[in-house]
C-alpha cells in the first residue's frame, strides 16, 4: 500500500515540476513579486495562480505524509528482525519441506493432517525430486505429528549427507487419498537478518519467520 502511495505522490509531484517547471517555493516567491509589481488599478487575477499553488501544497503534504510512513514502516521492520532474534533456542513448528541430514543426525519430519487418516504416507525424496525412502503411519488422528528418519533409505542404507525434502499424504478409511503440510520441527538454532525478511534456522533448515506457526520454551 504504502509503495502504491509513494508511487502516485512522487509521480504527480514530477509531473506538477515538469508542467510548470516549479516547486511549492518558486511559486510563492513568483506570486510575492506579482502582488509587489502588479498595477494597483488593474490587479492581476490571480485565481488560476492560487489554484495551482494549492494543487503542489496537496501533493507535497501528501508526499510528506507518506514519506511518515514510509519511515515508521522501516523502524516496525527493523523491530521485527531485532525481535526474531529471541526466538534462539526456543522449539518451533514451521511450514517447511525441506531436511538437512547429517552424518548421525535423526531428523524429525513433522506433518498436519486436515482429517483423521487410516494410513500416512512420509515421502522422502534427494535434490533430484527421487523418492529414496516412504515411512508409514498406521490409523493416525487429525492434527499435528512428527516421526524421525534415522537418515537411511528403503533398502537400510545410510544416504548421503545433504539437502532433501518430503511431502506427505493421508488416506481415509475408503482409501481415498489427501494431502498434508509437511512441517519444520526442532530448536532454533539461529536467524538470519539477510533480505526483506528475516529467517530462523531449524536443523540447518533456512525458512521465512512468516512461516512460523508455533514457538515453545521460556
Amino acid at each position: 500500500m504504502v509503495n502504491g502511495i509513494t508511487t502516485d505522490t512522487t509521480a504527480a509531484a514530477a509531473a506538477m515540476k515538469k508542467s510548470t517547471g516549479m516547486n511549492k517555493d518558486d511559486f510563492l516567491k513568483l506570486f510575492v513579486t506579482q502582488l509587489q509589481h502588479q498595477d494597483p488599478l488593474n490587479p492581476a487575477d490571480s485565481s488560476e495562480f492560487i489554484g495551482q499553488l494549492a494543487q503542489l501544497t496537496q501533493v507535497e503534504q501528501a508526499y510528506n505524509t507518506n514519506s511518515n510512513l514510509a519511515k515508521i514502516i522501516d523502524l516496525f521492520n527493523g523491530a521485527t528482525s531485532l525481535s526474531s532474534v529471541s526466538y534462539i533456542g526456543k522449539s518451533v513448528t514451521a511450514n517447511g519441506d525441506q531436511i538437512n541430514l547429517t552424518a548421525g543426525s535423526k531428523p524429525a519430519l513433522g506433518y498436519r493432517l486436515p482429517a483423521d487418516a487410516q494410513q500416512v504416507a512420509i515421502n522422502i525424496m534427494d535434490i533430484n525430486g527421487t523418492t529414496v525412502r516412504t515411512m508409514t503411519l498406521g490409523s493416525t488422528r487429525a492434527g499435528d505429528g512428527a516421526i524421525a528418519w534415522d537418515g537411511k533409505n528403503g533398502q537400510g542404507s545410510t544416504l548421503p549427507a545433504g539437502q532433501y525434502s518430503f511431502s506427505v499424504t493421508g488416506y481415509n478409511a475408503k482409501g481415498e487419498k489427501f494431502q498434508g503440510n509437511p512441517l519444520l520441527v526442532g530448536t532454533v538454532e539461529g536467524v538470519s537478518l539477510e533480505g526483506t525478511e528475516p529467517n530462523i534456522i531449524v536443523g540447518g533448515v533456512s525458512v521465512p519467520l512468516s512461516n512460523l506457526l508455533s514457538v515453545k520454551g521460556a
